[in-house]
């Protein structure tokens, strides 16, 4: 395989690497300096990505030859559109734009098409689902959502597990709401695509569609058909993992059930069967009154949702009960604006930085969204210690590497985990260890991440000359309550961190690891 960039690849790599696994695509990456990039591509994790453009947002080695391969073909039929009317299309799916006069429709689709990165599939491929330019049949829908939703790593249900529980399901209970229950059911599987038959063709019939015989055998005559019967008919036992999840959280769901009483019975009933598979459905939030249902790990911890977040802080805070029966705090006395409380409510998808954006521009009386963002960067920034370069490198790094979207989880700086009036030496044998995290994220479904920069004081005392077994295990006591008290701990060396490329190397990988590892969809 030859490529138009040889010389300059030689001297960043001197042999690419070959073999099946591997696969390459050279892309225009619209940077001022560069007019060519090589990206590799392994379906399989390796010690050391190759991706030699260093201002691309993170490594990512997936492969999404098929994803492309199928949203290819569907976004093919923008060509029924004109060319004043493709310009439009093109942009609401976030595929680049390609001038009127580039050539024919199907030129200009595919030229744009082309220049897609991988990383940016994903969003594409949301995009085309929603849209309204051009008819997705059910069975490519299908398709496409399967690729886009295992990338998220969903959580592994056995077949036993699921033929097991859809003999123990009441049809007649799931199925009382006729409109609701038959939706559930188009949204998730194929329904109304069969092929004629011969006969049908013959005789000039309309073929019979599954969703016929759910009427028949669900509504019409019931009793025909059990719950595993349905799921055999559907497909459901041979679904994907993120499918069959998703189909389970709508059964359960009030838009399906519409009874408080049967929604918990029902959800009774699901985990028993699927908890021995290190899964369950959980209560996460509510819809309109209703519980809302989730399908978590067994391993998540049930943590109640944050009421005040107290960081950035910095000096340590004077805190004081408004409230100890609603647990409503205030800071008392000193600048207000050094040190930061976010008391809002807490989404059931995590904390973002579209609300805590929204929180400052609201709080601090931003008229500009815009000033906003950069004003609380800035904040944030300056709460770092200012002799821990690898704090401030990740959390640069982070920004760098996430900063085209709002939707993705807000990264917290120097979070109070606990307060004491008193100091560790008044305290005594008492005191509460390690008072403050590096960095918190607050992840969907109540998951919280803590990122931990350890420089030698970790470990050591007089300057880093002498090891201090004291100090490590109360750092290790300190990791210890954090994981049984619900969060994740994640500690990075100090010199990791120490230059800022290597910190961006570093959470190029980190992220999307971590990402995929706790369900955080990457918009």
């Amino acid at each position: 395989m030859e490529f138009p960039v040889d010389v300059a690849l030689a001297e960043l790599v001197p042999q690419l690497p070959t073999g099946p696994r591997w696969w390459y695509e050279v892309k225009l990456d619209g940077s001022p300096d560069t007019s060519m990039c090589l990206i590799a591509h392994a379906q399989v994790p390796l010690p050391d990505s190759f991706g030699f453009c260093d201002h691309l947002p993170m490594v990512d080695i997936r492969d999404r030859s098929a994803l492309r391969t199928l949203v290819g073909e569907v976004v093919a039929g923008l060509g029924s559109l004109t060319h004043r009317e493709l310009t439009p299309a093109l942009e609401q799916l976030g595929m680049p734009p390609v001038p009127e006069d580039a050539g024919s429709k199907r030129e200009r689709i595919e030229l744009s098409f082309s220049q897609v990165a991988d990383a940016e599939l994903p969003q594409v491929t949301r995009r085309v689902l929603e849209q309204s330019y051009f008819y997705v049949s059910a069975s490519v829908r299908y398709q496409m959502e399967d690729l886009l939703w295992e990338e998220d790593a969903p959580l592994k249900i056995p077949k036993k597990a699921r033929r097991e529980l859809a003999r123990a399901l009441d049809l007649s209970e799931l199925a009382r709401n006729h409109a609701p229950f038959l939706r559930l059911l188009d949204r998730f599987w194929i329904t109304e695509e069969p092929g004629p038959s011969i006969d049908d063709l013959l005789n000039g019939r309309r073929p019979v569609t599954l969703r016929d015989r759910i009427e028949r055998h669900v509504f019409r005559n019931p009793g025909d058909w059990s719950a595993e019967v349905l799921f055999e008919n559907l497909g459901v036992f041979e679904a994907g993992d993120a499918r069959f999840a998703r189909f389970l959280e709508g059964l359960v769901s009030a838009d399906v059930l519409l009874d408080e009483d049967l929604q918990r019975a029902t959800v009774s009933t699901v985990n028993g069967y699927l908890r021995p598979a290190g899964v369950e459905l959980r209560l996460t939030g509510d819809d309109g009154g209703y519980p809302l249902f989730t399908m978590v790990s067994t391993r998540l911890h049930g943590n109640r949702r944050p009421k005040n977040i107290i960081f950035a802080s910095l000096a340590k805070p004077d805190i004081r009960f408004r409230s100890s029966v609603d647990n409503d705090i205030e800071i008392a006395g000193g600048d207000p604006d050094d040190i930061l409380v976010y008391d809002w409510e807490i989404p059931i998808e995590g904390l973002r930085w579209r609300d805590v954006h929204a929180w400052w521009q609201t709080t601090r009386k931003f008229s500009s969204e815009i000033d906003a963002r950069k004003n609380l960067y800035q904040r944030l920034l300056k709460s770092l210690p200012k002799n821990s370069d690898g704090q401030r490198n990740l959390y640069i790094a982070y920004h760098e590497i996430l900063k085209p979207s709002v939707e993705v989880p807000a990264l917290l700086p120097e979070v109070w985990l606990h307060w004491d009036h008193k100091t560790v030496q008044e305290r005594g044998p008492e005191a509460l260890l390690r008072s403050r995290m590096d960095f918190l994220l607050l992840l969907p479904h109540g998951q919280r991440v803590v990122l931990e920069v350890d420089g030698s004081q970790h470990y050591t005392r007089d300057r880093g000359r002498i090891p201090d077994t004291a100090k490590y295990a109360e750092m290790v006591a300190a990791d210890r309550d954090l994981k049984l008290r619900g969060y994740e701990v994640f500690r990075f060396g100090h010199d990791e961190l120490k230059h800022l490329d290597a910190a961006r190397d570093l959470m190029r990988q980190f992220i999307p690891d971590m990402f995929r590892r706790f369900r955080v969809s990457n918009p």
